[in-house]
């Protein structure tokens, strides 16, 4: 396991690297970072030669790459053009995109697995057609349908919620935001399980564990669960990654103001550091959830063994 481990660290290095080089390239050399510092109107050819010389983007990529690497391993993400260190940006952003990224977790496996299990013991039945007609709703309207509804619904009509999350961002009020975040995935979670469910219910270890008597609550739960859950954890893994970085739509209508609402207002104001530096953390992010997926891999099905 530790050699494996150790493989793996050692593959996500040449991954990250060129994960980071593409973003890089693609922020900094399609667009153009000076014209978002001056508004609508163009930089005369002096200030332009002034902010590219003061944000080093006089020098040539490959080395304005290079001296951003160096700096991400030292702590350092670079400065925003207002100013603002980017690091300081990811410390009050990145703590309440976790919080909601949690809470769409707990949906996704509390609410996903669980209807997912019911759907596949009863493949065929009313529930199993009713549960697959629903998701098919939720996977076919789009997010920010579901969150203004939910909003305007439960927010505004209602008054079950605030229409708008605090700054603190709190997790009873990240509830509904979370829910939205995770409308979709949590879907994909419930006809995953319920499909992996129905298939190792034929399989031969689950007729055998039947006819030795095992409880069938210890059937479901030692011998079909397990081995159901390895393609669900593998799309819940991925999906954390997804979550962070895809919660522009969420944020931005519950107007929270974590990763997604900073990654939009970089885009918005062409602030390369900001992007580059949030997305950068992303990437870690997405490597780290599929190195421990992996790993989880061994827990569920004790076959799985690591060289």
């Amino acid at each position: 396991m530790g050699r494996y481990v150790v493989r793996r660290l050692l593959q996500m290095i040449p991954v990250f690297v060129g994960a980071t080089l593409l973003i890089f390239l693609m922020v900094n050399v399609m667009g153009d970072p000076i014209a978002g510092l001056c508004g609508e109107r163009q930089c005369d050819p002096s200030t332009a030669a002034q902010l590219e010389k003061e944000f080093g983007l006089d020098k040539p990529v490959w080395q304005q790459y290079l001296t951003y690497m160096g700096n991400v391993f030292t702590g350092d993400f670079g400065t925003a053009f207002n100013g603002q260190e980017v690091t300081e940006l990811m410390a009050t952003a990145f703590p309440v995109t976790i919080r909601l990224t949690i809470v769409a977790i707990l949906f996704e496996i509390v609410i996903g697995i669980t209807l997912g299990v019911i759907t596949g013991l009863r493949r065929g039945r009313p529930v199993d057609t009713s549960v697959l007609m629903f998701t098919l709703v939720v996977i076919s309207v789009p997010t920010f349908v579901t969150g203004l509804l939910l909003q305007l619904l439960l927010g505004v009509e209602w008054g079950w919620i605030k229409p708008s999350v605090s700054a603190e961002a709190t997790f009873g009020e990240l509830i509904v935001p979370g829910l939205v975040l995770a409308s979709v995935s949590l879907a994909y979670v419930t006809r995953l399980t319920r499909t992996s469910i129905a298939e190792n219910k034929r399989s031969d270890y689950v007729r055998t564990a039947v006819a030795k008597g095992l409880p069938r609550r210890r059937v479901i739960t030692r011998h079909l669960l397990r081995n159901s859950l390895i393609p669900v954890v593998t799309f819940i893994g991925t999906d954390i990654g997804a979550l962070m970085g895809g919660a522009i739509v969420t944020e931005r209508i519950f107007n929270i103001h974590g990763v997604g609402y900073q990654l939009y207002q970089g885009i918005l104001r062409q602030n390369t550091q900001t992007v580059v530096g949030f997305v950068t953390v992303l990437v870690l992010v997405f490597l780290v959830a599929n190195l421990i997926v992996d790993l989880l891999y061994a827990v569920l099905d004790p076959r799985i063994r690591y060289a």
